[in-house]
C-alpha cells in the first residue's frame, strides 16, 4: 500500500486543496500538511484522466484527495450528515486515499461551471440535479465522463467526488503524515 504525492508540476494539475486554507466549509485551515496525496492505484487512474481531459483542452482542479482522520473528524463533528460525509470511525474513502474531489479548467485556468462550488451539501450538488443550468450539467457529464473512462466509481451526491471501485475492500489510513514516510 503506497501512496503517491499529487504534485502540480509531476501530474500537471492544479491544486486548491480546499481543507488546508480557510476557503471551505469550516471557514478555517485543518489540513495542516497542504500536501495531496492518492494511493498508487488511484492516482495511475489519475493520470489516465489527465490524458484524457488534456485531449479534450481541459486540466483538472484538485480540492481534496487522502484526508488525515483528523481532517475527517473535523468536518464530521462540523456537520454530521451522512448524505455528504462520512463518520471517521467507518471511514472514508479520503481516508483510505482512494478518492479525489476535483473539476475541469481550461486552459486558461478557469474552472467550468459545474452549477455549485465544492461541497455544496444539498441536491443542487447531486450529479443528476434538474436545478442548475444545461451549460453546467454538460460540463458534469463531460467530468463524469472523463473519470469514469479512466476507471473511476462516482459518488452520485457530489458532482466533485471519484474514487476507486469496491472502496470496502482499501484499508484505512489513519494518519499518513505520522508515520514519518513522506
Amino acid at each position: 500500500m503506497r501512496l503517491i504525492e499529487i504534485k502540480k508540476n509531476r501530474f500537471d494539475v492544479i491544486l486548491d486543496l480546499k481543507y488546508a486554507s480557510e476557503d471551505n466549509i469550516l471557514g478555517k485551515k485543518i489540513f495542516l500538511e497542504d500536501r495531496c496525496f492518492l494511493l498508487e492505484e488511484a492516482a495511475m487512474k489519475l493520470f489516465d484522466a489527465i490524458k484524457i481531459a488534456k485531449d479534450l483542452g481541459y486540466y483538472f482542479k484538485i480540492f481534496d484527495a487522502y484526508r488525515p482522520s483528523y481532517v475527517q473528524e473535523a468536518l464530521w463533528s462540523f456537520d454530521p450528515n451522512p448524505n455528504f460525509l462520512s463518520d471517521p470511525k467507518k471511514g472514508s474513502p479520503h481516508t483510505k486515499g482512494i478518492a479525489i474531489d476535483l473539476t475541469l479548467i481550461d486552459f486558461n485556468g478557469n474552472e467550468l461551471d459545474m452549477g455549485t462550488k465544492f461541497d455544496d451539501f444539498t441536491k443542487n450538488a447531486y450529479h443528476l440535479s434538474k436545478e442548475i443550468n444545461k451549460n453546467a450539467k454538460i460540463n458534469r457529464r463531460l467530468l463524469l465522463s472523463i473519470m469514469t473512462l479512466a476507471g473511476f466509481d462516482f459518488y452520485h451526491k457530489e458532482w466533485w467526488h471519484y474514487q476507486l471501485f469496491n472502496a470496502a475492500n482499501y484499508p484505512l489510513i489513519k494518519n499518513f503524515f505520522d508515520t514519518g514516510v513522506n
